[in-house]
């Protein structure tokens, strides 16, 4: 019985396997709507899932390597655009500096045009600000500095040269305790005598107190003592009370700001001879 059932099961399987067969020879010769045969139909349909995820897959891959080509490539030419900035920054910086140094080179023109004097730039090469003497040291290219001989900033007065040797000169500031200036008040004309301080302020001395003095009032030089011509900025009154003797006593904050100096201008300005100073009345010029 086991060796019957065994070859019927055998017989049935051959059966299926021949109709299949003869299934899949029919189909192959049957034409489906679309064209082709129904075999190659069924062969499209199972297999053509499988070859669309693999274009996608190929197209996907050649998307990501051209993008990181790209990013790349962006990454290359950002390097670049950020090198020619900087670049251009220090090209703009030096030429803000050239362009400073002609801005304070033409103030400094028109300054020394409306004193009628000609103008010498010196480099500041040392500044003595703190101490009881306020001084400047200055090389000078050219002819020597001399002895007396004004020093100015486009904002105003400086001082005056003390010292000169060769290229170098010492110059006294107005600030110094022992510096003084023949000045006056702008809007008043009322002249005055312009004294240092050992806390680095200007005051303004021997205005009587019957004169008006005011908070912000103009200090230039009197062009009386013999050194500064008139007219130079000397600085602004910021206080003013009545002192001892009948005159005021008035606080100047000076014109310039003696912590930013980096160069000065000589002041090629003609000075009354000595002789004209110490000649006594009757002398006639001999």
């Amino acid at each position: 019985m086991t060796g019957s059932g065994s070859g019927e099961r055998r017989s049935g399987w051959l059966l299926v396997l021949a109709l299949a067969a003869h299934l899949i020879l029919l189909a192959s010769q049957v034409g489906s709507r679309s064209g082709g045969t129904r075999l190659e139909s069924w062969l499209l349909g199972a297999l053509g899932p499988i070859a669309g995820a693999v274009d996608l897959t190929g197209d996907t891959l050649g998307g990501v390597g051209r993008a990181i080509s790209t990013q790349g490539r962006l990454r290359e030419e950002n390097r670049q655009l950020e090198s020619r900035v900087e670049q251009l920054e220090r090209r703009l910086s030096a030429l803000h500096g050239v362009e400073g140094d002609y801005a304070r080179l033409a103030e400094a023109v028109d300054y020394a045009r409306g004193l009628e004097v000609a103008l010498r730039v010196a480099d500041v090469v040392h500044a003595d600000l703190e101490s009881g003497q306020r001084l400047l040291v200055l090389r000078v290219e050219g002819e020597r500095a001399t002895i007396d001989q004004p020093v100015v900033t486009e904002q105003g007065l400086i001082g005056r040269v003390v010292i000169a040797q060769g290229p170098w000169a010492k110059v006294q500031v107005i600030t110094d305790s022992s510096a003084s200036v023949g000045a006056m008040i702008e809007r008043t004309r009322r002249q005055g005598l312009v004294r240092g301080s050992p806390s680095g302020e200007l005051e303004l001395d021997f205005v009587p107190l019957q004169e008006d003095v005011r908070v912000g009032d103009r200090i230039v030089t009197a062009g009386i003592d013999g050194i500064y011509p008139r007219g130079l900025p000397v600085g602004f009154v910021v206080d003013v009370r009545p002192g001892e003797d009948l005159f005021h006593r008035i606080r100047v904050a000076p014109s310039v700001d003696f912590g930013r100096l980096d160069h000065v201008y000589l002041l090629e300005a003609g000075r009354v001879p000595e002789a004209i100073l110490g000649a006594e009345v009757g002398d006639g010029g001999r």
